[in-house]
């Protein structure tokens, strides 16, 4: 039988205590367990003294009416600091903040201590000045139907908080969905060789003006700063073929370099040879034509001389070709002394062989020119008294 049915316990005694009169809480030396009734009346009758309430008696019920606002008001103090600590916030030099007020655009809020109300505003802050970055990798077709692979790194800014916030609703995923876009357009219309070598960075700056294009018809509020490029590659199945195919094509170049240079070593020495000869050949036209202008206006003159002196003139001219034809060819001259019986012998044989292998000619030519010389000797010398001399 239970301890607290009436007559079970004839001891009188109940598991919180021993001896009789234990059904009584708090009496005497007994020992027992805490009266959470009690503790919550002292808890009230404390906190409606702190407030100016007054202490509840046993059984008055306007006491409880007074500790129950008691808890009212603690609750309401702390809803109201909650709410402080939420509504003020701190904007940093390099940030903004977009305040929404009933779901709806209310301001954009820069540096320094502000508040909001919330839950009636909503608040969006975030860093406009930090560079974000965005990588990405993909296989792409090129223009010559190569495939690729292709990596890339796109550098961004936010522009305008407020389009950032609301008029995408996912602005990042919105950049990289057009970034992909951008890229392959790009790359379908590059050839594949362009694409590998010298022509990254004019598809970089390619890729970037597309890709801001699109974040500006879309409202995202991003500033694309700088797209790279950077070296691309073919898949890792044909990966040796790929380079046997830039080996081949970096061989040709460098043939094509050296003819290049060769080129450029020969053509500019042939130009310079032919512009000699050109001026050679100019200057022999204006020195034949000179030439022949002088011995025209010569001719006129004589003939004006010889009009009016015509023997003077005559003579003179057979002098000077006389003179003019003596001077080019080789003479002998015999001359005679008087009282000299001897006679000399002249080999003229010899000096004509001498003369033709000195000059380059066969002694014939000599004998044949010599033949031309006028040698005259005087009726009055006699033979065996010469002497010969050669003048030149």
């Amino acid at each position: 039988m239970a301890w607290n049915e009436p007559g079970g316990n004839s001891n009188n005694q109940d598991p919180w205590g021993s001896g009789g009169g234990g059904g009584r809480r708090g009496g005497g030396d007994q020992k027992g367990p805490p009266d959470l009734d009690e503790a919550f009346r002292k808890l009230q009758d404390s906190l409606n003294g702190m407030f100016g309430g007054k202490k509840r008696s046993g059984g008055s019920s306007g006491g409880g009416r007074r500790g129950g606002f008691g808890l009212v008001w603690i609750g309401l103090v702390v809803l109201l600091v909650v709410w402080l600590f939420n509504a003020i916030y701190i904007v940093d030099e390099q940030e903004q903040a977009v305040v929404l007020r009933f779901g709806k655009y209310h301001e954009t809020v820069g540096p320094g201590l502000n508040i909001y109300f919330p839950p009636f505003d909503r608040k969006f802050q975030a860093n406009v000045t930090r560079e974000r970055s965005y990588s990405k990798q993909g296989q792409m077709l090129t223009e010559d139907e190569n495939i690729i692979e292709v990596p890339l790194t796109v550098q961004y800014k936010i522009s305008d908080l407020q389009a950032f916030v609301l008029n995408v609703e996912e602005p990042e995923a919105s950049l990289q969905h057009a970034t992909d876009s951008a890229v392959r357009h790009v790359v379908g219309s590059t050839a594949m060789d362009q694409v590998l070598t010298e022509g990254r960075e004019a598809m970089a700056e390619e890729v970037k003006e597309r890709l801001q294009r699109f974040l500006d018809n879309y409202g995202t509020g991003i500033i694309v700063t700088q797209v790279n490029l950077q070296s691309a590659a073919a898949p890792r199945e044909v990966q040796e073929a790929f380079d046997d195919v830039i080996r081949a094509r970096e061989d040709e170049q460098r043939e094509k370099n050296q003819a290049e240079s060769y080129a450029n070593g020969v053509i500019p020495e042939a130009r310079g040879q032919a512009q000699r000869m050109l001026e050679e050949a100019s200057g022999y036209r204006d020195a034949v034509i000179s030439r022949a202008q002088g011995e025209a206006d010569r001719f006129s003159k004589l003939v004006a001389e010889y009009r009016k002196a015509p023997d003077v003139t005559r003579e003179r001219l057979y002098l000077e070709t006389m003179q003019e034809l003596m001077s080019n060819t080789s003479k002998v001259l015999v001359t005679g002394e008087q009282g000299q019986n001897n006679l000399l012998y002249l080999p003229l044989d010899k000096m004509i062989n001498g003369r033709g292998a000195a000059s380059g000619q066969s002694p014939a030519a000599s004998v044949s020119g010599a033949s031309t010389q006028s040698t005259r000797m005087p009726p009055e010398l006699d033979p065996r008294e010469v002497r010969t001399r050669e003048v030149r």
